[in-house]
């Protein structure tokens, strides 16, 4: 559900909180950057009467405000204009009324001095004072407007007519420029994730047809002419062109497109006409599940912004009973203390005790980073996990497909010798050795099953294969993490692991080569082993570097690989530790392990891509997943993706986090600090109602302004 219209900070506080407490309702955020109500319920049956109620809740709180359950904001009705020509009138009266207060004309006095600031106070602010008696009606005495209210009226009943005026002015000045400075931040938030497509070209029999991406299924075909956007997932079949894919993954180079490649929705089309098979329906697809993440970012709020909720709720209640206090307890017990003096001393509390500062600016600096990150192809899915990336003490790479390319060759075919005596003569021990391995995993999707798949194949392009054979294959029993049991012509073949080897009772030699080692045995006799090797990315070295700059001292590899080659792999990248010949459950244990020795407050970061990584990654504090090639369950489970698969991204989300934090920091105690100064300033008696109103709306309108700077955190090592 979405709102639109009038809503303040302290209001979406109390929507969230009332809708909370509807029978079925079991969770309820009130995003209040988005606008977005995100509710959750027992029974979806219920859901029709729920938001009756939820729209009941909004009416009450803010009547001026609408609902809507689609994905747009509710449009309110248009009242700016009247309300703005009232506000103009009122302030060409308050100059006038001042600049006859000031120069000392002699006619501007009693009743007419009263009358022309009256008619300024009211002009300025009807909206806030009727706001205030419908509130009032319900109860509410902590609201914004009930305060100003109470506020600048009692500066007219102590005869401070031109300073109850100027309040009202300028605090419907600022709440325009905070209210305009929140919006433009809303809109560059959105046009940092202006990815989703408008319309895809379908292609019929009838030639093109124009419809809503959503309608167009798994191997329809569709045209993307120059310029327009990808609206879906799929693949090349016709044409090529250079791709803009800045929009996902934050990259400027142009990326090249030729049939057969895969292309990803949310892509922007440069130069040529391409035909597309689509792959994956509109909700699967890239563009869908990036605006999802993102969008739903800001319901899973970081422990800062919990806390400014739980303090608002106790702040303002506070300080309104500490200004009714200083108003009454002096002139009532202090000798010669003046009622009129001391009420005034209370006013400048009740102005400067609105949170609003912090309530608007911290979200929004977080939604900021967020927004920022995500224009560097780095998806966050909360702001809960962006502020835990600044605690970052332990980071754990996956290795293949994460440091790695995941693209395996065979590099070497090692054939044992007994094994490779016993064939006839004139058979080469490596070609039929590739040949077994070849049929044995014929039927796998493993990576490195497709490299021994592809190496056969590529024997037998060039003409030097043994010649075909008719054994039957049968009997194919796949074990996770291990290998596989198959029987080839009557023969039981066994390609996996040293562990699988070692399991079954086969005697091996352990190559001392880096590389993964298929092991095989024919029979029970061990017939030798082929080396599949995968090359490091281009960034991996750069992403370990980057993160001892950052202060992360303990980085650590896991991976199902060999100890040969994740040692050689943890050498060449200087990383701490290396834990090897994992299964998935191992790596979980291992992770655990690794947690307990980090400080209470640390957090430890996993950095994986494959399936058998989705466990690890919903274990750790921070799960960051490769997006790109990275599998969905791994995206699904993990709390960042990393659109590009290039690890060096993981520093640079960290950076964004700090500078995000920073910029939370700076308004936290900036706006406390001011308004502090102001309280203890206006005790003393020399704050006036006019400061009162900078602390108020002039902190705030600083605050969001500092807030928006994180539309713009960078990543890079200059930040």
């Amino acid at each position: 559900m979405y709102l639109s219209g009038p809503c303040c900070p302290a209001c979406a506080g109390k929507i969230e909180e009332q809708v909370r407490l509807i029978d079925g309702v079991t969770a309820a955020i009130f995003d209040f950057v988005s606008r977005k109500i995100t509710i959750e319920v027992a029974d979806k049956t219920s859901m029709s009467g729920v938001t009756k109620e939820v729209s009941r809740i909004i009416r009450d709180i803010e009547p001026g405000a609408r609902v809507s359950s689609g994905e747009k904001e509710a449009k309110a009705p248009l009242r700016i204009p009247l309300r703005r020509g009232l506000q103009g009138l009122g302030m060409a009266l308050f100059i006038f009324g001042m600049a006859a207060h000031a120069g000392g004309a002699s006619w501007f006095t009693y009743p007419l001095s009263f009358g022309i600031f009256l008619a300024a106070y009211l002009l300025t602010g009807w909206d806030v004072l009727f706001s205030a008696v419908k509130n009032l009606g319900r109860g509410r005495i902590f609201d914004e407007n009930s305060l100003m209210s109470a506020a600048t009226i009692g500066a007219f009943a102590i005869g401070q007519y031109p300073e109850g005026a100027a309040v009202m002015l300028f605090y419907q000045a600022g709440e325009f420029f905070q209210d305009l400075a929140v919006r433009r931040s809303r809109s560059s938030i959105s046009a940092l994730m202006d990815i989703r497509p408008d319309f895809a070209n379908l292609k019929t029999a009838g030639g093109l047809r124009r419809v809503n991406p959503e309608e167009v299924k798994p191997g329809d075909r569709i045209v993307v002419k120059p310029g327009e956007k990808v609206p879906l997932d799929g693949i090349v079949v016709e044409g090529s062109s250079a791709l803009d894919t800045s929009a996902l993954t934050g990259e400027a180079l142009p990326r090249d497109a030729a049939p057969g490649d895969e292309i990803l929705s949310g892509s922007i089309n440069k130069s040529g006409l391409l035909t597309i098979e689509v792959s994956r329906g509109f909700g699967e697809s890239t563009v869908s599940k990036i605006l999802e993440l993102v969008e739903n970012a800001g319901s899973r709020k970081s422990p800062i912004e919990n806390f400014i909720t739980r303090f608002a709720r106790y702040y303002t209640p506070l300080v309104v009973f500490s200004a009714l206090a200083l108003a009454v307890i002096p002139p009532l017990f202090v000798p010669g203390a003046s009622w009129a003096q001391w009420i005034n001393r209370g006013l400048v509390f009740l102005v400067v005790s609105c949170p609003c500062a912090l309530v608007i600016s911290i979200p929004l600096s977080f939604f900021g980073g967020i927004g920022a990150a995500s224009k560097r192809g780095i998806l966050v899915k909360g702001s809960n996990y962006l502020e835990a990336l600044t605690r970052v003490e332990t980071v754990v790479f996956d290795k293949t497909g994460t440091l790695t390319r995941g693209i395996f060759r065979v590099s070497r075919i090692l054939p044992g010798p007994a094994w490779a005596a016993a064939l006839p003569a004139g058979t080469r021990p490596e070609d039929e050795l590739l040949r077994m391995a070849a049929r044995a995993e014929r039927h796998s999707n493993h990576p490195i099953a497709l490299s021994i798949q592809e190496a056969w194949s590529s024997l037998k392009a060039a003409g030097t294969a043994p010649e075909a054979s008719a054994e039957e294959i049968a009997g194919g029993e796949e074990i996770a993490g291990e290998g596989i049991r198959v029987h080839i012509g009557g023969r039981m073949v066994l390609a996996g692991s040293a562990k699988f080897l070692a399991r079954e009772g086969i005697g091996f030699e352990e190559p001392d080569l880096p590389g993964t080692a298929v092991h095989l045995a024919v029979e029970g006799a061990y017939a030798g082993s082929l080396i599949i090797t995968d090359e490091l990315k281009q960034d991996s070295a750069a992403a370990v570097e980057e993160l001892r700059e950052l202060g992360i001292q303990d980085i650590s590899i896991l991976t199902g690989d060999s100890r040969l080659t994740g040692n050689a792999i943890g050498r060449e990248l200087g990383v701490d530790r290396v834990y090897a010949e994992l299964l998935p459950q191992e790596k979980v244990a291992v992770l655990e392990k690794l947690e307990q020795e980090k400080s209470a407050g640390g957090k430890l970061v996993f950095v994986g891509d494959g399936i058998n990584d989705a466990p690890v990654l919903a274990r750790s504090d921070v799960g960051i997943a490769m997006g790109g090639l990275g599998s969905d369950a791994a995206i699904e489970a993990a709390d960042v993706v990393l659109m590009t698969d290039e690890p060096s991204k993981v520093a640079e989300a960290v950076r964004i986090a700090r500078r995000t934090q920073i910029i939370v920091w700076q308004n936290i105690i900036f706006a406390l600090g001011v308004k502090a100064a102001i309280l203890v300033l206006g005790v003393l008696g020399i704050a006036t109602m006019w400061a009162a109103v900078f602390g108020d709306v002039g902190v705030t309108l600083i605050a969001v302004l500092n807030a928006m700077r994180s539309l713009w955190s960078s990543g890079t090592r200059a930040a």
